[in-house]
């Protein structure tokens, strides 16, 4: 097999080649991500692989801080809201990663290939979100897998063998413990996971723990204690971040509404509004939305966590 470094080369020229402002390729769950620019991108994640290829990044979940480069890996398997900044990034070299979505419908069938034993569970525990190397049998997958860019033909039929074959490196590596949580229906991450998801389709409206742990089917002090497990943050820290993060997307087609942007997120307050908005994004929101639109295309880029 070839080493590590001869893989990443391969793999760093195919994402230079096919990277494009919405991450989306030809290939379902594929998603390529190529930045010229440090700073900072708040974004809301789904469970995802990343691995870079070239620079790197440090996240910030909650009070938790992630950092990961060349040859490394992150694993997310929840949704979260995180704030991340690219290192070393420039247009001469600029920041190249791929991204493979984590898709409990495929993950699932492999955990009866093997017994449970054989699952590392050495990183199972919180938060839902860790880093690590991506040795070179998962990069020689990865690298297969972007090779069918060019191969368009082929990509419906071998793309799924390459995803199974990706999977099962994960499962069988350091983050097996954490993949095994997404594709099990029982999981504590997959009742965690519906509370979640409320919260992201509901973020505008009041939110009561006692519902929620009832969606997740825990004890209302279970349930605070597994998701700030997963999440490093509490429930309404969660639905804080979730706020402020849509107001951001809305104000870059309203700078000139800000209480009205605020009011639809959930605040009652413009003046709280804006203090914890300027708290996370280090600027009042009108401020904020102007620079956003003096971007060239704020509302198509986005960018891998």
């Amino acid at each position: 097999m070839r080493s590590a470094p001869d893989l990443l080369y391969e793999i760093r020229g195919l994402i230079a080649a096919h990277a494009r402002p919405d991450l989306q390729t030809s290939i379902g769950g594929l998603l390529l991500s190529k930045v010229e620019t440090e700073e900072p991108d708040y974004s809301l994640t789904e469970p995802l692989l990343v691995v870079m290829a070239q620079g790197g990044k440090r996240l910030l979940l909650g009070d938790e801080v992630f950092e990961y480069r060349a040859g490394q890996c992150l694993v997310v398997t929840a949704d979260l809201p995180v704030t991340g900044h690219f290192l070393d990034a420039t247009p001469q070299v600029p920041s190249l990663a791929l991204g493979l979505v984590l898709r409990p419908a495929a993950i699932a069938p492999l955990l009866l290939e093997a017994p449970a034993g054989r699952w590392s569970r050495s990183t199972a525990g919180p938060p839902a979100i860790a880093t690590g190397e991506a040795g070179p049998d998962l990069l020689d997958a990865l690298a297969r897998m972007l090779r069918l860019l060019d191969h368009p033909t082929d990509a419906p039929v071998l793309a799924p063998l390459i995803e199974r074959e990706i999977l099962w490196r994960l499962l069988t590596g350091p983050h097996g413990g954490m993949i095994r949580q997404i594709g099990l229906a029982d999981s504590g991450l997959s009742h965690i996971s519906r509370a979640i998801r409320w919260i992201r389709a509901n973020y505008a409206e009041p939110m009561r723990i006692e519902d929620l742990a009832r969606l997740a089917g825990m004890s209302s002090s279970a349930f605070h204690r597994h998701f700030r497990a997963v999440t490093t943050m509490s429930p309404l820290q969660f639905q804080k971040r979730i706020r402020l993060q849509e107001a951001r997307s809305l104000l870059v087609a309203r700078p000139h509404d800000v209480a009205g942007v605020g009011h639809l997120v959930g605040y009652d307050s413009p003046s709280q509004f804006n203090r914890e908005y300027r708290r996370l994004f280090g600027a009042p929101p009108g401020h904020d939305a102007a620079r956003l639109r003096a971007d060239s295309h704020p509302h198509v880029i986005r960018h891998l966590p």
